[in-house]
């Protein structure tokens, strides 16, 4: 475990090569809204991977995982294959739920990526291929897209200790929509919702449109909606197209993300922490106060530290995701971090 100096020496060389803060960064406004009628369109759909090493559904006859057995044995009767049941072994094979959002404005031909998950007892899916697969928009409606390809896995970062889930992964542009589903109806007033609802940026931003494009066509009707107004002179497409060019700088919350699996944690360059001491597990956490009476696994840094430079001193003393994850929540509780602390 690192020495108190090492980590005191690391919090340091941080703090002083850290940049000073930088002006606000103006974004685009089709960064921060979706458009009231561009709605995803959800479908989903049952399929079976193939390929797999061993790792498929645990299914032997009428035992295990009965839906595995069942759909392969469909899927080779529509080639004219007949195998009885009982004979079949589906270790390579595992039957999967798949899901996927596509745009409503996506056009027969277009595709899209999907997801898949286990349904039966696999213990991997990794190297394996989603079988043709129709999707729909619900239980009991008819397909409308099919889904095909090689499953990618999310490959995390190694963590010690941590189990590695491998029964669900993605197929980047394995959908692909071959009924039009009617698109939704490109004209009249607009609304712009706001990904993160905030008072202040929807003002900021009905501002910059204003400014922009000259005229009121834009009007704040809550914190996560503007109401749009286009000229009927101009084309709903070519007005719709400047307002998303449309630069502001929104207002940001103040918020600390922490990923508990892997310990990675993200928060604005401003953000400091008051007087406190946390003492989880083996950590101890102090700020402010003297240095005096450190032991091993003990963190003590000066009040007005940031939280990115109290990451790096906790994960110096090897504090696991879930203590840090717990620290800065107890450091919101007392008061120490006035911010809010999403942990997922």
């Amino acid at each position: 475990m690192p020495a108190l100096a090492t980590v005191l020496a690391v919090v340091a060389l941080v703090a002083a090569a850290a940049p000073a803060p930088a002006a606000a960064q103006s974004v685009r406004v089709r960064d921060l809204v979706t458009v009231e009628r561009d709605v995803p369109v959800r479908l989903m759909g049952y399929g079976i991977v193939v390929g797999l090493d061993g790792t498929g559904d645990r299914a032997m006859g009428t035992h295990g995982s009965p839906q595995t057995v069942r759909s392969v044995t469909n899927l080779l009767r529509r080639f004219g294959i007949e195998i009885p049941t009982e004979m079949l072994r589906t270790r390579n094979v595992a039957a999967v739920l798949v899901t996927a959002e596509a745009s409503p404005y996506l056009r027969p031909g277009g595709r899209f990526d999907v997801s898949v998950a286990s349904l039966g007892d696999a213990m991997s899916l990794r190297g394996g291929m989603l079988w043709s697969t129709p999707l729909m928009t619900g239980p009991g409606a008819a397909p409308v897209a099919t889904a095909q390809g090689a499953v990618v896995l999310s490959e995390g970062a190694a963590v010690r200790n941590q189990y590695t889930v491998e029964t669900s992964a993605r197929i980047p542009a394995g959908g692909l929509l071959e009924v039009g589903g009617g698109t939704p109806a490109f004209e009249g007033p607009t609304r712009l919702l706001l990904r993160q609802p905030d008072i202040a940026t929807a003002v900021r931003m009905a501002e910059a449109i204003n400014r922009e494009l000259g005229g009121d066509v834009a009007t704040v009707e809550d914190p996560g909606s503007v109401l749009l107004q286009p000229d009927a002179a101009e084309p709903l497409a070519v007005f719709m197209g400047r307002v998303s060019d449309v630069r502001l700088e929104p207002d940001r919350a103040a918020r600390v993300v922490i990923d508990a699996r892997d310990g990675t944690v993200v928060a604005g360059a401003d953000m400091t922490l008051g007087a406190a001491v946390v003492s989880h597990g083996t950590v101890t956490l102090a700020i402010g106060g003297t240095t005096d009476g450190q032991v091993p696994g003990s963190v003590r840094v000066p009040t007005g530290t940031s939280v990115q430079d109290v990451a790096i001193a906790l994960h110096a003393v090897a504090a696991t995701p879930t203590a840090i994850a717990s620290i800065f929540r107890s450091l919101q509780q007392v008061g120490a971090l006035t911010a809010e602390v999403v942990v997922r």
